[in-house]
């Protein structure tokens, strides 16, 4: 699968809802959950975590390793680190118990932001991808949806902890295995993994001139043919399809009924900068766009809640969904309001 996270739009998509076990590319979940607990204050990435004796027996040199000893102190970043450039399944185990206490709390906490992001094919049974006998699934249009969030929201974190050629901890220095970064013009992450119940898998991603590409290869036999695969469509993509900016963050779109609130209507923005792929060959047609929700929408809504969605149809693309989200809140009605609002609903 090929996105482009500008719009959301599928440039190239092959079995995208077939579920497939991402061994190692579940560490792009546990940098989503690390990435949302350090935005909302929960945990700070300078916290040192004491690496125990068990934590060393079970997990350090079982696969992809950070090799963490007993009586070591690093911190929250430096294990996030660890996930994400040398894929340590230690280090994983050890930010899911330096920040909630144990790995269940964690898993939860992954499934969690996998039913928020709207991920309806993906479970997680683990920190790091390691086998658990298919508790682990996810699926193409569900990583594509996991890696766009990540960058769209927490890009300064993504560029703190992404990307990164190597990684040395107590003298001994690992390199990173994604096949995008530094091999791509614009590559900056994300992430490979491999069992040999799963086979070679990646999401990676790309960014240029403002334009970032988000490719999903899973199930290939060998791990040469997934980072062909992965760096040609990255370079089809941007070399076929350009982008023309259609919207600004914040631009209001148009508006929503509301029912039982203190304004009948509420006015909708799309929560990004949009703009539309098209292929080169063929400029950029005029879309058609239609704003799509279940309405009435129930009050009270917050500012910034996603509550509606804008279809996007353009010849020769698939349409695709751009969410839409509230540009300002609207309370419960009180009295007046629902006389008020009963009167011009009668008129109109």
């Amino acid at each position: 699968m090929l996105v482009d996270v500008s719009s959301g739009q599928h440039l190239f998509a092959r079995e995208i809802d077939r579920r497939f076990m991402p061994a190692s590319v579940t560490k792009v979940m546990t940098a989503f959950t690390a990435f949302r607990l350090i935005d909302e204050g929960r945990i700070d990435p300078a916290t040192p975590f004491l690496i125990s004796q068990d934590l060393e027996d079970q997990w350090s040199g079982e696969g992809s390793s950070m090799f963490l000893k007993a009586g070591e102190r690093p911190t929250f970043g430096e294990l996030l680190l660890g996930a994400t450039t040398v894929s340590g399944n230690d280090a994983c185990v050890a930010m899911a118990l330096a920040s909630t206490g144990s790995l269940r709390a964690w898993v939860r906490l992954m499934n969690r932001n996998a039913a928020d992001l709207g991920m309806g094919n993906t479970h997680f049974g683990g920190a790091n991808g390691f086998p658990d006998e298919g508790q682990t699934f996810t699926t193409a249009r569900d990583l594509a949806t996991l890696g766009s969030s990540l960058v769209n929201r927490y890009p300064g974190l993504y560029r703190r902890y992404f990307g990164h050629p190597t990684l040395t901890w107590r003298g001994l220095t690992q390199a990173n295995h994604d096949p995008v970064t530094g091999k791509v013009a614009g590559g900056d992450g994300m992430k490979t993994g491999f069992t040999s119940e799963a086979g070679y898998t990646v999401i990676g991603s790309a960014k240029r001139e403002g334009r970032r590409l988000i490719v999903v290869v899973a199930g290939s036999p060998t791990a040469r043919l997934r980072d062909e695969a992965a760096r040609g469509l990255l370079e089809w993509g941007f070399a076929n399809f350009a982008s023309t900016r259609v919207a600004e963050k914040g631009t209001i779109v148009g508006r929503a009924r509301v029912q039982g609130g203190d304004a009948r209507h509420v006015p909708l923005r799309v929560a990004q900068d949009l703009a539309l792929a098209h292929p080169i060959d063929r400029g950029a047609a005029p879309p058609r766009m239609t704003i799509r929700y279940r309405g009435p929408l129930e009050a009270p809504i917050s500012q910034g809640e996603v509550i509606a969605s804008l279809h996007v149809e353009m010849d020769s693309m698939p349409a695709f969904d751009v969410p839409l989200e509230a540009a300002a809140d609207v309370g419960e009605a009180g009295p007046l309001d629902r006389l008020v609002n009963g009167v011009a609903e009668f008129f109109s």
